[in-house]
């Protein structure tokens, strides 16, 4: 499979998402939609599968392509699906830049950070770390307004395109809030729990 996937699955820049049963690829170069995408990016380095220099340039390009520093969000994928022949799914029936589709999605924003951590690009990490936190969305009237929902909540999603750009999406409804706090805690902070000892330990002093 580690083979497969530094071979077929790249595509001179990035990794490619996924092929369909028909052969269609989704997340290439040649696409006019989802040219890529950021879970294959980020789980190169994660999984651990992706070849050094490929993992690493895999980063390069969706830090290229995908972070949007002025919105102070991390794209899914972009461009996002709209005409083409591609058939992802229920994400193309999103409008374009509307979660999955081309927006933030939350939890592969937190992959793409703990991605990072792991090529021990730690400035970066805390950098993007810092720029999806909900409060950073906020902190002015103008942000505000725009980004419309609680700022102290790790929403599921924030928008990405046109009239929508930068506002949040689901709130008090994601798994991403746990991904952000674990990226805080054991990715960037370096603090691993180690369960089974802190139990041992609290038993003792009793």
């Amino acid at each position: 499979m580690k083979k497969a996937l530094n071979t077929t699955a790249w595509d001179v820049e990035w990794f490619k998402r996924a092929f369909t049963d028909d052969g269609l690829v989704l997340g290439s170069k040649n696409n006019k939609e989802c040219r890529i995408d950021s879970i294959a990016q980020s789980w190169s380095v994660i999984s651990g599968a992706g070849e050094a220099y490929k993992a690493k340039t895999a980063m390069e390009s969706l830090e290229k392509y995908l972070i949007d520093k002025e919105t102070g969000i991390i794209k899914l994928l972009d461009p996002p699906f709209e005409k083409s022949d591609l058939k992802p799914g229920y994400i193309k029936s999103y409008l374009p830049g509307v979660r999955e589709n081309g927006g933030q999605y939350t939890h592969s924003a937190i992959w793409a950070i703990i991605a990072y951590a792991g090529l021990e690009l730690n400035e970066k990490a805390m950098n993007y770390y810092k720029m999806i936190n909900p409060i950073e969305h906020s902190n002015t009237n103008e942000k505000a307004i725009l980004y419309k929902v609680e700022p102290y909540v790790i929403p599921a999603d924030v928008y990405g395109a046109s009239n929508l750009l930068g506002r949040g999406g689901w709130t008090w409804y994601t798994g991403s809030s746990s991904w952000f706090y674990m990226a805080g805690i054991e990715y960037i902070l370096g603090l691993k729990i180690d369960k089974r000892n802190f139990e041992a330990k609290t038993m003792h002093s009793k």
